[in-house]
């Protein structure tokens, strides 16, 4: 999502980096093409007008032109301006003073409603807050199954009274919650192929009947202009407090993103990275801004990492690179590790520089696996000996691992040549770790 928004703004920039002096001229060239860019990324007419001549009014001021980096001047601009394009701050959820805090979420039909009805109970489930889902989609065949299914998954009850009158059902379905104790209840509305009275009298009522404290509207990001149309027609009516953008792991161009916080006015608090229950995420404007801009995302990549490894796995991890006892096992352990963070190119793009460093890089997921069918191929004790592999042993590797012999040799070659390293490291010589390449 917002890749190529990213990359062409990247070479803008790198241009305008270049120029010891800039002109108004200068600035206004750079603006028009950032506009082009941003219409391309599928971002909001006016969204776009009003973001460009924001940027120029600062940017062409005075302490910019005179500057001496004045390149690096108008990149902060466009920054402070993206963030808050974005909407300022990351906006978390509210909690109602008496329980049960009730979450309705709305949406058109095909959103992602129930999936993230159920992610955001997993979520709050995380945090230590027992939730009640509450099916009042009594339109859409399978739906009450589904919201049942993803219950069970996360262990957490659902309320339901099959094909009733949905603004009943979610109304008893907050005195259930409240008889039973459960301080949250999230509400799975129906939604329409398009926006019509009948599906806007029906929320409305629901959310007259049930009072929540947040009306969260579930956009498709890949929708892209349409998203933000959609979204200020059920804000106009209902009043939306908040937006989960889903689909953001998709291939679109992303304008929704750039987009909606500005038409309706509501934060993005939470967007969805993946099919996967716990794949939703907080949203934080600053950070995606300074991944549009190529600055990388230190502290989502820190969150990343401490959500995968443990303090103890980490001393452990330590210990064994200092007395050299870094095994293919251990390697086997920390590539699964970090699949669980996400693709490596999402991880290298969280780090800053790295993209324009190494911008042609490109890790094929599928390299990865065969690096694992390799080493899985192996027995316990040639992954803790890898001397013993002769070419008999070998071959059989290559063989139960799909590989070619070549593969295999490239793989012990490169991980014993790093093993080398790192016991130099160990002993105080300085040298370069570097993880074994990726057979292709």
């Amino acid at each position: 999502m917002l890749e190529a928004l990213s990359e062409r703004l990247g070479a803008i920039f790198d241009r305008l980096s270049n120029r010891g002096r800039l002109s108004e001229t200068d600035v206004a060239e750079v603006l028009r093409e950032v506009r082009i860019a941003l219409l391309e990324a599928d971002v909001n007419l006016a969204v776009a007008k009003d973001f460009v001549n924001a940027i120029k009014e600062r940017a062409v001021g005075a302490d910019v032109l005179q500057s001496l980096t004045p390149g690096q001047s108008v990149i902060k601009i466009v920054h402070d301006q993206l963030v808050d394009l974005l909407g300022g701050a990351e906006a978390r959820l509210q909690f109602a003073d008496t329980p049960p805090t009730v979450y309705m979420l709305v949406g058109l039909q095909g959103s992602g409603k129930t999936t993230h009805a159920g992610k955001l109970a997993l979520r709050l489930k995380e945090q230590g807050r027992r939730t009640l889902l509450v099916a009042a989609d009594v339109y859409r065949p399978a739906a009450i199954d589904q919201l049942k299914t993803l219950g069970k998954q996360i262990d957490l009850p659902v309320y339901d009274q099959g094909a009733g009158d949905p603004v009943k059902i979610a109304r008893d379905g907050v005195a259930e919650a409240r008889r039973l104790g459960i301080p949250t209840v999230i509400i799975d509305t129906a939604g329409r192929l398009q926006i019509d009275e009948k599906l806007m009298d029906e929320l409305a009522a629901i959310k007259a009947a049930v009072k929540p404290i947040e009306i969260l509207f579930v956009a498709d990001a890949m929708t892209g202009q349409e998203a933000t149309s959609v979204a200020k027609g059920f804000n106009d009516r209902l009043g939306i407090t908040g937006i989960i953008l889903t689909k953001m792991d998709g291939d679109a161009r992303g304008g929704a993103a750039l987009s909606i916080h500005k038409i309706t006015g509501a934060p993005i608090k939470f967007v969805g990275v993946g099919e996967k229950l716990a794949a939703l995420e907080p949203f934080y404007p600053d950070r995606l801004a300074s991944r549009i801009l190529g600055m990388g995302d230190v502290l989502t990549l820190i969150e990343k990492t401490q959500s995968v490894y443990s303090e103890e796995q980490a001393k452990d991890l330590a210990q064994k690179l200092r007395k050299n006892d870094f095994t293919l096992d251990d390697f086997l352990a920390q590539i699964r590790q970090v699949r669980k963070m996400g693709s490596m190119n999402d991880i290298m793009k969280m780090i800053p520089g790295l993209s324009k460093a190494m911008p042609n890089v490109d890790i094929d997921e599928g390299d990865v696996k065969r690096v694992e069918a390799i080493i899985c191929s192996m027995t316990r004790r040639e992954r803790a000996r890898p001397d013993i592999l002769n070419g008999s042993r070998r071959k059989r590797i290559a063989a139960g691992s799909g590989m070619q012999v070549s593969d295999v040799n490239r793989l012990v070659k490169q991980f014993e040549a790093s093993r080398q390293l790192m016991k130099q490291m160990g002993g105080g010589k300085r040298g370069r770790f570097r993880m074994p390449a990726l057979p292709r």
